[in-house]
């Protein structure tokens, strides 16, 4: 019996990068990708036959971080079309086994509002990945933004936000003490979700969801903890002196959350009875994460077999209109 036993998965937080982006990327960032850098530009025959060594029918394809969220509102939206231009060429080359999340230059919200229906329309882009802070200092929740938020409803397709390198100032005012032994700490062993999860919570508390009441947001790393900590959250926000706010039912009725680098039964059992598997859509995060755990573990999760094609392909089927 092969792995899954020929079920079809579609794994929807997968990376690559593009070198007219990448050659912007300043400080910190210009170290992004590191280990897998080789990988994260190889967009043909080794990543394909990757995924058929590991039963991946498609990757949804994104740039890696920070993407367009570092671009400036002058030059950026010009970077982030061309980009999406050869990501569509990618994808053309592939078209049973790549899909593409646009990348957008947030700094022009306006612009980006426009690529990303240029990206849906014109490109056959399936939503578009958002990356960290803009400017690396705005969170994607303020109302200057909201013109993105406003199109990918018009446009029914998803938002992923996801994680950047976080604030310089937070970074070093909480985990400096512990980056240079272990850098990790900075990003996906915690920085990545602490800023991330900050993220949705934020556009939850923005009214943005209330605003735009068929918007969906995509997670990774199973909700980058929110679903794991949403009751006490809930709590805490309907205490008295709190304006209040359903932020469950606002959560769970508007974010889907991925398995991207987070292999973990335990805590895939706490994201089903949180979220529902109708709002789990399988992920491994390549290459940061190898293709080979991911499908493996699905194997072996102990799931009914409704559920397990739900979150392996029919939710990302019918959200992202593969």
């Amino acid at each position: 019996m092969s792995i899954l036993d020929g079920k079809k998965v579609i794994a929807i937080e997968e990376h690559y990068y593009d070198d007219e982006v990448t050659k912007t990327f300043t400080g910190v960032d210009a170290r992004t990708g590191g280990f897998v850098r080789e990988a994260l530009e190889e967009v043909g025959a080794a990543r394909i036959k990757s995924m058929d060594d590991n039963n991946i029918d498609v990757q949804v394809l994104s740039h890696g971080a920070p993407s367009g969220q570092k671009l400036d509102a002058e030059n950026g939206p010009a970077i982030a079309a061309a980009a999406n231009d050869r990501l569509k060429e990618i994808c053309d080359v592939y078209p049973d086994r790549f899909k593409g999340f646009a990348a957008l230059a947030t700094a022009a919200p306006e612009a980006a509002a426009d690529e990303l229906e240029r990206s849906v329309k014109d490109l056959g882009m399936v939503g578009a990945m958002i990356h960290g802070l803009t400017g690396g200092e705005k969170f994607i929740d303020n109302k200057e933004f909201w013109p993105i938020f406003a199109r990918a409803e018009a446009l029914d397709v998803p938002l992923y936000i996801h994680p950047a390198n976080i604030h310089a100032a937070v970074r070093d005012a909480y985990l400096s003490d512990y980056t240079d032994e272990y850098p990790g700490l900075a990003n996906a062993g915690w920085g990545f979700t602490m800023e991330t999860a900050t993220m949705g919570i934020r556009i939850v508390l923005s009214g943005v969801l209330e605003k735009y009441p068929g918007l969906n947001i995509i997670l990774g790393h199973l909700g980058e903890t929110l679903p794991f900590l949403m009751w006490r959250i809930d709590l805490a926000l309907n205490r008295p002196g709190n304006d209040g706010v359903e932020f469950r039912k606002l959560f769970t009725s508007h974010f889907h959350i991925t398995t991207s680098g987070f292999f973990s039964d335990p805590a895939m059992l706490c994201c089903l009875q949180e979220m529902g598997a109708d709002r789990i859509m399988f992920a491994i995060d390549y290459p940061f994460v190898p293709n080979d755990p991911g499908p493996v573990w699905m194997e072996r999760l102990m799931l009914n077999e409704e559920d397990k094609d739900k979150i392996l392909h029919g939710n990302a089927e019918k959200l992202l209109k593969i």
